[in-house]
């Protein structure tokens, strides 16, 4: 009987020449699986085309929800975002992925888990490390770093194809390398690979219409949130997945969250590319415009640092460490009393302020108003200031002493 190996299969040239290459250089009993994270219509006959290429067998594993509520909103809660830019959208998919591969794995009684990440990118090492964390016992082929792969072109793809009996709708034509879920969709490739090539947005958007080309008139968008999660939009009970797919909707007719980013991946090159994050860029500012309003001055300063840290460890595959896992548990301790409501309206590119409210706000206006209220003596700032100021007053007397 045949060894089996799980292979993360896209049903792109890549996975899709896979295939019959692990069959003709390891002889394995080849079972496919496709993580639907909110790819979509990519699904459309997967089935036909594995088992053309010679698999024996395909799981689709939908788990748009279990990736929307464990993996994107504990990222949003800690509002993490790399290099200031990027939020993270094949970063978070990818330890998902990763997990459910080895779901499939064991219950297939399968020794090794393929997959078709390059030798430059970031995503050999998330599925890498995610595998190691869960199962290290499982053998890791990484097709494009084998020796035994002499493929490196799309042309030397589809002959590989057609010498194997394998006739398929694919194009040798050039076109940007993408990465799409629920979250987000990547663009890397063709003018793109210039960083002083402005990006073609016409033939490149997917989920976006540019600011340039959205509505004149702005559009007013609320959501209700309970301890950091979206439970409701304008009013609407929602599940977080409906109100991330509603949102993604409004983001891109309005043009919200176009990023252009050159990016310090972390196999220590630079790469340029273009994410498109219209719902995700709203949570996330959203999310913000009501932490500011209820929690406290070290708890967000402390929040921010861990913001930046969290980001980096998902960024660099290690959402399955003790670490990250820390951080989390911190993160959901701050979002008790992230709960209120958060108004905004989109205008081309734009998310603009409408008002924010919580039961739990520490903003008071007896004591922020200008004029003087019960809780708040002008007066008492003058002694404060003194002391607060003590350390500058006496560095400056010092440093006049020696002149």
């Amino acid at each position: 009987m045949k060894e089996k190996v799980i292979l993360a299969y896209s049903g792109g040239l890549d996975t899709t020449a896979i295939i019959p290459w692990l069959k003709e250089n390891y002889d394995y009993d080849v079972v496919c699986c496709c993580i639907d994270v909110g790819q979509e219509d990519e699904l459309d006959g997967l089935e036909e085309r594995a088992k053309a290429c010679g698999a024996s067998k395909l799981y689709i594993k939908h788990v748009v929800d279990e990736y929307v509520e464990n993996y994107i909103m504990p990222t949003v809660q800690a509002d993490a975002i790399y290099e200031y830019k990027y939020l993270l959208g094949t970063a978070t998919a990818r330890p998902l992925i990763a997990k459910i591969l080895v779901d499939v794995a064991r219950a297939e009684g399968a020794t090794a888990i393929c997959h078709g990440a390059t030798g430059k990118g970031n995503d050999q090492i998330r599925f890498e490390l995610g595998i190691k964390a869960l199962a290290p016992d499982l053998k890791i082929i990484a097709a494009w770093r084998d020796p035994k792969w002499t493929m490196d072109s799309r042309e030397s793809e589809i002959e590989y194809c057609r010498q194997h009996g394998i006739d398929l709708p694919f194009s040798a034509d050039s076109s940007y390398s993408r990465d799409r879920n629920i979250w987000h969709i990547s663009h890397e490739g063709l003018e793109l690979e210039d960083p002083a090539c402005a990006p073609n947005y016409d033939h490149l958007l997917v989920l976006s219409q540019s600011p340039e080309k959205a509505p004149d008139e702005a559009e007013s968008v609320s959501i209700d949130w309970v301890q950091g999660v979206p439970v409701a939009l304008n009013g609407e009970k929602m599940s977080q997945r409906q109100i991330l797919e509603k949102l993604n909707e409004l983001g891109g007719k309005h043009g919200i969250g176009i990023v252009d980013i050159v990016e310090n991946r972390v196999v220590g090159m630079k790469s340029r590319g273009v994410y498109e994050t219209p719902g995700g860029t709203i949570l996330m500012e959203a999310h913000s415009q009501l932490e500011e309003l209820v929690l406290d001055r070290e708890t967000l300063k402390y929040k921010r640092l861990v913001s930046v840290e969290f980001a980096e460890l998902v960024y660099a595959a290690k959402w399955f460490s003790p670490l990250r896992e820390a951080l989390s548990a911190f993160v959901t301790k701050t979002q008790e009393l992230v709960t209120g409501t958060t108004k905004f309206r989109l205008y081309k590119g734009n998310i603009i302020k409408e008002g924010t409210t919580s039961p739990y706000s520490l903003y008071d206006e007896d004591i922020a108003s200008f004029t003087t209220g019960d809780l708040y003596d002008h007066h008492d700032a003058e002694g404060f200031i003194t002391l607060y100021g003590l350390s500058t007053k006496v560095r400056a007397m010092k440093l006049n002493n020696k002149k």
